[in-house]
């Protein structure tokens, strides 16, 4: 089993979903008390989340590529970065790598193509949901992406921030996250993506009959199908 180098922290809400999740992966394929091989580099969100909002990209990627070659020498095989948003600053982290690195969009993009889908609603950080390093990737991957309005953009990324990285869940907001799902279906889209490692912790497939992709879920997975890999 390869050893998975994970950047976390971004918010630990979701770091500590992708640490159960990737150990509940390799219990079921490996049974017994296997676990996963873990090296965690947690970092502080407040210094990462005020680089982000001063659009100091550059610099932010510098913090988290000095986070990943920390775990290389430290032994991981591979890196996973456990965020959406910050798969903005990917070229700054893989710079100075020689061990590869999971990328979230791709193992979504993936998981989407699995199920013959092709038009996909994405729901997220306003930076993901409107800077191209996301949606490019997605589109590299053959799907067309759709939108919220700004107006829900706005409120989207005004819950995961104030709420979900905080760590709180309301009803109220879950209801709001499901009626921008439901506009984007009546736009045509065929599915939609969870994608910020938070909204997974608000709605789940049992709230709504569309169907979704929640990239904590398909990204952990994925670190498990490369840690167990030849």
């Amino acid at each position: 089993m390869k050893t998975i180098g994970m950047i976390g922290g971004m918010s630990w809400e979701s770091s500590a979903e992708y640490y159960r999740l990737v150990n509940e992966e390799v219990k079921n394929r490996l049974g017994g008390l296997h676990s996963a091989k873990f090296i965690l580099f947690s970092v502080d969100f407040e210094e990462i989340e005020q680089l982000q909002a001063s659009a100091e990209w550059h610099k932010a990627g510098k913090l988290l590529g000095q986070a990943a070659k920390s775990l290389e020498k430290a032994g991981a095989d591979f890196i996973i970065l456990c965020t959406n948003t910050m798969h903005n600053v990917i070229e700054e982290i893989e710079e100075n790598l020689s061990i590869p690195l999971v990328h979230i969009g791709d193992a979504t993009a993936a998981a989407i193509k699995e199920k013959q889908i092709h038009k996909i609603g994405l729901l997220g950080t306003r930076y993901t949901m409107e800077m191209d390093f996301y949606k490019s990737r997605l589109a590299a991957g053959g799907l067309e992406v759709l939108l919220p309005t700004e107006q829900e953009r706005t409120e989207i990324n005004r819950i995961i921030f104030e709420e979900l990285c905080m760590g709180t869940v309301r009803e109220a907001s879950r209801n709001f996250f499901l009626e921008a799902m439901q506009s984007l279906a009546a736009d045509g889209a065929e599915g939609i993506i969870l994608g910020c490692t938070e909204i997974g912790l608000l709605v789940r497939k049992e709230h709504t009959g569309i169907p979704l992709f929640d990239t904590t879920t398909i990204h952990a997975k994925a670190a498990v199908d490369f840690a167990l890999s030849n």
